[in-house]
């Protein structure tokens, strides 16, 4: 069993072994690999440097596949009859959700993620885990809520229940654990102090993030620590490769690649060249156990940047430096700027009397323009915080940008992945 301190040299052998098998087992069933690895053999697959002969896979290519073969595609490994899961993306980046379904052993495998990954984060058998989210086809969740349970942890499930509700019943069930996406649990954290429920002085312990960006931009982890009282541990995956990186309890703003059940490439931009430990460059995923629907060379879109420091606990699988650092995708070009959400997360999140905000991409003008919106929290001055937040973003990120206040209550609340980027065109 490869584990997260399996040798390198050990470690690879076992991935590409797992690959050719995986490889032999699904491509004479799924026809979206069939005609994308025309002319590969398995055999031939024997160390990184083959990976350069197997075409990348996108996000683009996917959906273009499911709305030619509705309603799930060709990627299907085995016939219908076989799977027993469907699960959804968000359909954020593509305009509609990517479905994608799991076998029975293909759902294991998804499973097995989560159970690396308890030890690593330092959840606990004895642990009551708490997921406050509607059960809809959102995969994250559901296989973390069944893995905990295998697990042997007292899961709790949260759905079909207003979030005051849901704080209630985390207090009256004394949750050590809460699953949640960052915006979620500022969300809940704001109701809490309306409430006069105090989540600091609760029993939860350690809040696992996941979803979107959050768990490690410093001002939001910290923000989300303070008012809970809890340290937050930052999960990252996808619906259609599963769950990849996770936070360990040794080493927090860090995430540890899943390397067991996944090839992980770091390569540029363009996709020519794997980058050198500690340089920025996009993910690169390959599955070795979810046989259902595998991805080959999956280009996530995510920005990343590998650890170069020893692990403090010895551990062989790689490190995401500072974690997901952005998407590609994602990045804002204003008026001769380059940036990503993420950099005015980091600046918004250190005013503790924002509630939420949203931000407006206007390319209706031969120039693309900024403006940030920001709701006070209840009984603070909104001209004076948008007044405040517009000067930190100018002081550091060197441009003026417009800053409004929203009435409170105004902006939409989110229980799982925030859409807080509009673009208006």
């Amino acid at each position: 069993m490869l584990t997260p301190a399996t040798p390198p040299d050990t470690l690879r052998d076992a991935q590409f072994g797992r690959l050719r098998s995986l490889l032999a087992e699904v491509l004479p069933g799924s026809r979206f690999l069939a005609r994308k690895l025309a002319g590969v053999r398995p055999d031939d697959l024997r160390g990184p440097a083959d990976l350069a002969r197997l075409p990348f896979t996108t996000k683009p290519e996917l959906a273009a596949d499911q709305a030619e073969h509705p309603p799930y595609g060709s990627a299907l490994s085995f016939p219908i009859e076989r799977y027993s899961r469907l699960h959804q993306t968000s359909g954020t980046s593509t305009g509609r959700p990517l479905r994608w379904l799991d076998t029975p052993e293909s759902w294991e495998a998804v499973l097995r993620c989560w159970q690396v990954s308890f030890p690593v984060m330092g959840l606990s058998p004895a642990d009551r885990v708490f997921f406050p989210f509607s059960f809809g086809p959102f995969i994250g969740f559901w296989s973390a809520f069944e893995a905990a349970s295998r697990y042997g942890a007292l899961v709790l499930p949260g759905g079909g229940m207003p979030s005051t509700a849901r704080l209630r019943f985390l207090i009256e069930h004394e949750a050590t654990v809460v699953f949640a996406t960052p915006t979620y649990a500022l969300h809940l954290a704001e109701l809490a102090a309306k409430e006069r429920i105090d989540l600091a002085g609760s029993s939860v312990r350690m809040l696992v993030v996941a979803g979107e960006p959050g768990g490690t931009i410093p001002a939001t982890r910290r923000r989300i620590e303070e008012v809970w009282g809890a340290r937050v541990f930052d999960h990252y995956g996808m619906t259609e490769i599963g769950p990849v990186a996770v936070e360990a309890v040794d080493t927090p703003g860090e995430m540890i690649l899943l390397e067991s059940e996944y090839l992980c490439e770091i390569l540029t931009p363009d996709g020519t060249d794997p980058v050198p430990d500690g340089e920025y460059g996009e993910l690169v995923l390959t599955n070795l156990g979810r046989t259902g629907s595998p991805l080959v060379r999956y280009r996530t879109g995510d920005l990343v940047r590998l650890a170069t420091t020893p692990d403090p606990a010895g551990r062989t699988w790689r490190r995401l430096a500072g974690g997901i650092l952005g998407r590609a995708d994602d990045m804002i070009h204003v008026r001769g700027n380059n940036l990503y959400p993420a950099a005015i997360e980091a600046i918004v999140r250190r005013f503790p009397t924002v509630a939420e905000y949203r931000i407006h991409v206007d390319h209706t003008g031969p120039l693309a323009d900024l403006r940030i919106e920001v709701e006070p929290a209840d009984g603070h001055d909104g001209p004076a915080l948008a007044e405040s937040v517009g000067r930190a973003v100018r002081d550091e990120l060197l441009f003026r940008v417009e800053v409004t206040p929203a009435a409170c209550g105004s902006l939409p609340r989110f229980e799982l992945k925030a859409r807080r980027l509009v673009h208006h065109k």
